[in-house]
């Protein structure tokens, strides 16, 4: 008969005890270090305690130029997360393994989930055929936002004229890295769909063929009022299709954006409210809204190509 394990949680009691209290004394140190604690004009405490009040930027600094070009902290941070994408590719592909290590299941599965995603929207063809972009955007934003949550990643300073700039920062915030990837999406859709039909594709931005028709039965003394007002219809509806195609690139950029930074603005006032033992919970929450944010912008990019590249009716009847 198995002995039942005393203590709390399975752990032993003074293990608990002792676990319980080093969390409670990084509580108590965070409250001490953060605005509590100057509220109470706390005083003695040792340099490396002390929190500097955050401050958000919205413009990416300026670290250096090259050639009048300046390189901005979020372009060195997208650097920094294509070599370490192309690294992962070269020690996953390289030597393939048929029982997956740790790093290669990870890899596997996020591409695996990402290919299924593919397929199913746009079928085995076209899935097959468009999972390379979409699989590098949902890696992109993906470790982009990962990378920045490493500790460290956003404290390497940089000392100018203009005071203490940060090296790295994570490229999400930056307002041009999702206005990129959201013009990259918006070219490949547009691009696909001029391949794939050809001018028919304008046909569903120029809808009135209708109207025009109804207009000319007038001279003919056939006045159709009906007529008349669906082809005017059909006609704004043309309109507003080739409106919500640009304003994909707007809800693209803002919503990668948006939360984004709303991410990076909340973990530097709870850091900076209660450090040292409470930030790590919403460490954890921002590392699962950095997939589910990367998972939404691949899943739209599929869905935008897909509907594309089957024409206006097939398109309509998809909605």
């Amino acid at each position: 008969m198995a002995t039942k394990k005393k203590g709390c949680l399975g752990c032993s009691l003074p293990v608990a005890i002792l676990v319980g209290g080093g969390a409670l004394v990084f509580l108590v140190m965070g409250l001490l270090a953060g605005p509590l604690g100057r509220k109470f004009n706390v005083t003695g405490l040792p340099s490396w305690m002390t929190l500097e009040l955050p401050e958000p930027k919205l413009p990416a600094d300026v670290i250096f130029h090259i050639a009048g070009f300046g390189v901005t902290n979020t372009l060195i941070a997208t650097w920094v997360t294509v070599v370490f994408l192309v690294l992962i590719a070269f020690l996953v592909a390289r030597k393939p393994k048929l029982i997956p290590g740790r790093v290669q299941s990870i890899i596997e599965s996020l591409l695996g989930y990402v290919y299924d995603l593919c397929v199913s929207t746009a079928g085995e063809k076209d899935g097959r055929k468009f999972f390379p972009l979409v699989a590098t955007i949902f890696l992109f934003v993906l470790f982009n936002a990962l990378l920045a949550l490493i500790p460290g990643f956003g404290t390497l300073l940089f000392h100018s004229g203009e005071g203490n700039l940060e090296v790295l920062r994570a490229a999400n915030t930056d307002f041009n890295t999702p206005l990129a990837l959201a013009l990259i999406t918006f070219f490949t859709v547009e691009f696909m769909g001029f391949k794939r039909l050809g001018f028919g594709y304008v046909k569903k931005f120029v809808t009135w063929g209708d109207f025009g028709r109804a207009v000319g039965k007038i001279f003919k003394g056939k006045f159709d009022v009906m007529a008349l007002l669906s082809g005017f219809i059909m006609g704004i509806v043309g309109i507003l299709e080739f409106v919500s195609e640009v304003i994909r690139i707007i809800s693209l950029t803002f919503r990668l954006f948006g939360n984004m930074l709303a991410g990076e603005i909340v973990l530097l006032v709870i850091a900076y409210v209660v450090p040292y033992f409470v930030p790590l919970v919403f460490y954890g929450l921002e590392s699962f809204f950095a997939v589910i944010q990367a998972l939404i912008f691949a899943a739209l990019t599929i869905v935008y190509i897909s509907l594309s590249v089957t024409g206006h009716e097939a398109a309509a009847e998809h909605h």
